[in-house]
């Protein structure tokens, strides 16, 4: 799998991701993923003004969440509240809160989700794991939890993968040999991240080597990320 160096590849996928703000138009659409934006579009009629976003790692719920944030004007809540000094500045707004499904934040997420059925609240949270799954302490958050409404993402199928690798290509005035995209599309992990970083580091690669962008070439990034240890936890 592309990128086992954890270690460099969380540095790049930050870089990345600062570089490119997270746009709604630029999350492409699959029959897997289209009743979960219709679900998201629904804002702000959301059943008790709460919505769950659940997808396996590489699916687009940070994408998804974080250009809905920006539409609405969310506020973005870290999930230790590190970042709110006091839950009543959020009354009657819209609040994001990623990574829902986590322990430890029972107290802050029973909060949330009562103060989102409020006058002009709302509450998106994303998470891996249906709500039912998720850790609670508080017998009145097991029944909230399990009473959320639910948009579900799966990661991204090969037609959505190649129409991303084609994406970043062409932002970076590329022309890929054809077999290229049907190569990566069967080794790399399937998220959009993943997709736009091989994509750069062909670029990167090629111009410092003065190489055209191959097969090949990818073959070899791809061998040497293989042959990277896995750094100690």
């Amino acid at each position: 799998m592309f990128c086992r160096n954890k270690a460099l590849a969380a540095q790049l996928r930050l870089k990345l991701e600062n570089a490119a703000p997270f746009r709604r138009e630029d999350y492409l659409v699959s029959p897997a993923s289209a009743e979960a934006l219709r679900l998201l579009d629904t804002w702000p009629q959301w059943r008790g003004g709460v919505l769950a976003l659940v997808g396996p790692a590489g699916s687009g719920k940070t994408h998804l969440a974080s250009a809905w944030a920006e539409t609405v004007g969310a506020r973005v809540v870290a999930a230790d509240g590190s970042n709110t000094a006091d839950l009543l500045e959020l009354e009657g707004a819209p609040v994001l809160l990623e990574d829902a499904d986590r322990a430890g934040i029972g107290e802050l997420l029973f909060h949330l989700i009562n103060m989102a059925a409020r006058a002009g609240g709302s509450l998106l949270v994303t998470a891996r794991t249906p709500p039912t799954s998720w850790p609670a302490n508080l017998p009145d958050l097991r029944s909230r939890l399990n009473a959320l409404p639910v948009a579900l993402l799966a990661e991204p199928d090969d037609a959505v993968l190649t129409a991303l690798l084609e994406k970043f290509f062409r932002e970076r005035n590329i022309r890929p040999p054809e077999d290229l995209a049907p190569y990566l599309v069967r080794r790399i992990e399937r998220s959009a991240v993943m997709a736009r970083e091989i994509v750069i580091r062909l670029d990167v690669t090629a111009d410092a080597q003065h190489r055209p962008i191959s097969k090949a070439l990818a073959r070899e990034i791809l061998e040497q990320d293989d042959d990277q240890p896995e750094p100690w936890d």
